[in-house]
């Protein structure tokens, strides 16, 4: 198996073309999304197309992933192909403003660019996959009220500070936090990496105080493990 080739338990990702490799991040969101229920799922910002895969794996949905990556869209295309679901996978080459459906999303799910600053240079390759130039919080809030079903939930990770902003900015535009899970990397890190969330058009109670750790003693712990076994070849 060549190094550009991450292998899961039920499908493989190619990802020598992609830029933004496969992360912990990626994983993470598309282990914890609720999909099972899903006719219709929207990918914002696939890159490789791990997520949309993940999701593909364990619901019936027909699933639209985006990229504005030419190389990526590619790269995910590939994947898809690939893939035992590829009838019910489809990626565009396409920004989230640019993009337009006929049809609204139960679900859709974005580990998105969180960078706040923009390059101060002439922009390299990639940097749209890692600064929120041009995918800003507010654009991406708008992009998913406008194309999220009205019982639909919307599910994204990000660092925490940047969570909070673009709770704000979901917030102000009536989509709001419904649930969430705090992420620690390790049990020696006092302050989570991570947040995952979840939004919907309606409030709704949650419990506030969930944490997943990812690594004890230097070994994963259970609930990391019983959160990813259906896809780490390890678990």
């Amino acid at each position: 198996m060549l190094e550009t080739t991450f292998a899961f338990k039920e499908f493989n990702i190619k990802q020598d073309k992609c830029l933004m490799k496969i992360s912990t991040d990626s994983v993470l969101i598309g282990a914890w999304v609720n999909s099972e229920k899903a006719k219709s799922i929207l990918d914002i910002g696939t890159g490789t197309g791990v997520i949309a895969m993940m999701l593909a794996q364990r619901s019936p949905a027909k699933i639209d992933a985006i990229d504005i990556c030419k190389d990526a869209c590619a790269q995910a295309r590939d994947n898809f192909s690939e893939s035992k679901w590829s009838k019910r996978l489809k990626c565009h080459h396409s920004s989230l403003q640019d993009f337009s459906s006929k049809k609204k999303y139960d679900v859709i799910v974005s580990n998105p660019p969180y960078f706040l600053q923009p390059p101060t240079h002439k922009e390299t390759e990639g940097a749209q996959a890692k600064y929120t130039h041009k995918l800003s919080f507010s654009d991406l809030a708008e992009g998913v009220i406008r194309l999220l079903s009205s019982k639909g939930k919307f599910f994204v990770i990000l660092p925490i500070h940047e969570g909070s902003c673009f709770t704000n900015e979901a917030e102000k535009r009536n989509l709001f936090l419904t649930n969430y899970v705090w992420v620690k990397t390790t049990t020696r890190k006092r302050i989570p990496k991570r947040i995952l969330m979840q939004f919907e058009f309606s409030r709704k109670s949650f419990s506030e105080d969930e944490v997943l750790v990812i690594q004890s003693d230097n070994n994963y712990t259970e609930e990391y493990k019983r959160l990813t076994k259906d896809y780490y070849l390890r678990f």
